[in-house]
């Protein structure tokens, strides 16, 4: 694009926001055509969780909605929260029954846990979501602005010396005054209940709230110079579009989000509404009382009226929470003794756990704790660290990385080579040199696995399994038996609370930085294997360094060193698999075949014809399935048929394994039209083995002169570096390998197995 085409969609952009100033009489005209905009504060909030949709997700082997607005899609996913899906549904649950107003809406809501668990993102979430959602049509939020100037010569409300008005003399309301709450109570009651009835929705609009006191200040001037003039139609004359006019403002911190960080500070009254500034009193006309307009409104109340109040880091601030007690009972705070503010706001409470803490200090008194009220108002949302692989290594890349990217995909195993993937990063030298360091294939997986592991409750395992196998049964929803798969509903986990402590993201980003930084004692004489990490260099160091951490008890760092063989194992399992399948890469099926072969049992089964490529109906080829079966399976020789007909063996074989298969996924996906070509082969247990994956018989059985002893450095000319060259250059081609891991791998595996080869 060029500099003006930048610039025109710039000016596109801002024309889509924003609207021209109306009348109120238009705004009111308008609100009929669309009465979801002038929704509450807790309703609103909730439509724009709901407008972004949502999306299916497993978490803890079970699939669930999750809505699209807490993956910040309008940022790209930049402060996406990953996990936690089913926090975040009773959170929309738990607002739901708020903004109908069905017992709950007293309720402050309250997200708690650990650090680096995703509660700091959520903020940001909402402050993103709730910007872009206001920037959209369905999603325009209003207020009101005001014009008093030469009204009976007044100057207290726009300081202005020229009676003559223009558009410096319009001031907004600070507070972001709720169109509607200009018209007297019963006329506004009649109007949210002519909107409610054009609602279509089963919340309805409520609106309590009546103008705030910079917008009463100019109101009551108004009404009292027309008044005087004898003026019949007062609330016209007063709503003039010369005197007031409706526009829409783009939601974001200080318009309509009020956010408490930890580090602001000040008298408890200044930090939730603002203070008023005594200089400015002497220069304004107050007629009597304070002016509004000598109040700096910037607390947290103040600028979160109209939408959203957050208190982050609430443990910081908790001499403020017995103070905002009343405010969602009635909906108004106090500016200073004489005047007071109605606010419409949706109050959420973000803290650590030693929040707790503080609320329980008195909890021995029972009846009498004077925290009480305050915990019966508290709707507590516990956060916790992700129980997920596939979720954890994308949080850790995307701390690494700043990838921003949502991890979507249609099967298990697109997500499980976005989790094996290498990582590249370019880091500068103490030296000032720029150097290019690779996380090897299976390094982001190892950290992530162990860091899960180490936040699973061990307890509650099953006979037979390790923390390991529960990560996966959580991650992809079953675990591999054999040819069998046993799905998360086989499996009696109690139910523990899980990821409340273990290792956390923050832990594992910190050790990485150090180790992208430090040197290793690796040399090749061709290859930059120095600068590589390889997945057992990280998880050596992530146990090695854990008495460094001040973060863990020295019980917590005994257990987690104890949980970190079985993650070495299968990540070791895992490079295994790669070299094997680099160096059968030739022998591997295509996937053609097994659809073929899956195509024909069926249909044999079934007793049914299939289609040939010339469109004709043709029975199964018994001869195709017997080779299929011999051939790729391994499963039955020549005894086992007659001829080209299978025997009991095979047909048994045929009906239990993998029609078994077939009938599961049909009734896992019963609310689509069932097709035996709609399967991926890989949800065929017996056939996903048969789909690249061979093990070291295999090997050994097709290259009969390979020495894995040997394999460092080969000698020239001999079968172990003709097969070496060419598993090198296929963990390049398959798996993303740079030529110096996939040395490293392979080196690493061969030697291993080179102890067990004979």
């Amino acid at each position: 694009m060029t500099a003006e085409e930048y610039i025109d969609s710039a000016d596109d952009t801002l024309e889509e926001t924003y609207e021209p100033p109306m009348s109120l009489a238009e705004y009111v005209e308008a609100l009929f055509e669309h009465p979801s905009t002038a929704a509450h504060a807790s309703k609103y909030l909730l439509d724009a969780i709901e407008a972004a949709g949502t999306r299916t997700v497993l978490e803890e082997g079970e699939r669930t909605e999750r809505y699209r607005f807490f993956d910040d899609p309008h940022n790209d996913g930049e402060h996406a929260i990953l996990g936690n899906t089913e926090v975040l549904n009773g959170l929309v649950d738990d607002l739901r029954s708020i903004a109908a107003r069905r017992g709950k809406e007293e309720k402050i809501l309250w997200l708690d846990g650990p650090t680096a668990t995703g509660k700091s993102e959520l903020k940001r979430c909402l402050v993103n979501g709730l910007r872009e959602y206001s920037k959209t049509e369905a999603g325009r939020r209003y207020t009101v602005e005001w014009n008093v100037s030469g009204v009976g010569g007044a100057t207290g409300m726009t300081y202005a010396d020229e009676p003559t008005p223009d558009e410096d003399d319009w001031y907004a309301s600070p507070v972001q005054a709720h169109p509607l709450s200009v018209f007297p109570r019963s006329v506004r009651d009649d109007v949210v209940a002519a909107l409610n009835e054009r609602l279509d929705d089963h919340i309805p609009i409520h609106l309590e709230a009546d103008l705030d006191p910079f917008s009463r200040e100019a109101y009551d001037h108004l009404e009292e110079q027309y008044r005087r003039q004898g003026v019949a139609d007062l609330f016209s004359a007063i709503t003039d579009e010369r005197h007031l006019r409706v526009k829409n403002y783009v939601v974001d911190v200080g318009r309509g989000i009020g956010v408490l960080h930890s580090e602001d500070d000040g008298p408890p009254k200044e930090r939730l509404v603002g203070a008023w500034m005594a200089g400015m009193l002497q220069q304004l006309d107050s007629r009597g009382r304070k002016n509004p307009q000598a109040f700096s409104y910037d607390g947290v109340l103040s600028q979160g009226n109209g939408l959203l109040t957050v208190v982050e880091d609430a443990a910081q601030h908790a001499d403020l929470l017995q103070k905002l007690l009343n405010v969602p009972d009635e909906g108004s705070v106090k500016l200073d003794k004489a005047i007071g503010m109605d606010v419409d706001t949706q109050m959420v409470v973000i803290s650590n756990p030693d929040l707790e803490a503080q609320l329980n200090k008195h909890a021995d008194l029972e009846g009498s704790d004077p925290l009480k009220a305050l915990k019966r108002r508290l709707d507590r949302h516990e956060f916790t660290y992700l129980t997920n692989l596939s979720l954890e290594a994308e949080l850790v890349r995307r701390e690494l990385t700043n990838e921003t990217e949502i991890w979507e995909a249609d099967s298990y195993d697109a997500v499980a080579a976005r989790i094996r993937e290498p990582v590249q990063i370019s880091v500068r030298g103490g030296d000032g040199d720029v150097r290019d360091r690779e996380l090897a294939p299976h390094a982001i997986e190892a950290a992530a696995l162990y860091a899960v592991v180490t936040r699973l409750d061990a307890e509650s395992l099953p006979p037979g399994l390790d923390l390991v196998d529960k990560a996966f049964v959580y991650d992809r929803g079953y675990l591999q038996d054999g040819d069998e798969r046993r799905y998360r509903e086989e499996f009696d986990f109690e139910d523990t609370d899980e990821g409340g402590a273990g290792i956390p993201v923050t832990y594992t980003r910190d050790l990485i930085a150090d180790l992208l930084h430090e040197e290793t004692d690796r040399h090749h004489p061709e290859l930059a294997v120095e600068g590589v990490i390889m997945p057992r260099d990280l998880l050596n160091a992530m146990a090695e360094r854990l008495d460094e951490a001040p973060m863990f008890s020295g019980n917590e760092r005994t257990e987690y060193e104890n949980r970190l063989v079985p993650v070495k194992n299968h990540v070791f399992g895992r490079q295994e698999d790669d070299v094997v399948d680099a160096i059968m890469r030739d022998k591997r099926v295509d996937e053609a075949t097994v659809e073929e072969y899956l195509e024909h049992v069926y249909a044999a089964v079934e007793d049914e014809p299939i289609e040939n490529e010339r469109g004709e109906r043709v029975e199964p080829d018994p001869l195709k399935m017997k080779v299929f079966e011999i051939e790729h399976l391994g499963r039955f020789d020549e005894s086992d048929y007659d001829g080209a007909e299978a025997t009991e063996g095979p047909r048994a074989f045929r009906e239990e394994k993998v029609i078994t298969a077939l009938n599961r996924h049909a009734w896992r996906h019963r609310d689509e039209e069932f097709r035996v070509g709609d399967v991926d082969p890989r949800e065929i247990p017996v056939i996903e083995t048969v789909l690249g994956s061979h093990d070291w018989d295999d090997v050994a059985r097709t290259y009969e002169d390979l020495e894995p002893g040997q394999w460092d450095d080969p000698p020239s000319g001999t079968e172990t570096e003709r097969l070496k060259a060419k598993a090198v250059e296929n963990l390049q081609e398959l798996f993303g390998y740079s030529p110096a891991s996939a040395e490293l791998t392979s080196r690493h595996v061969m030697g291993q197995v080179s102890y067990r080869w004979d």
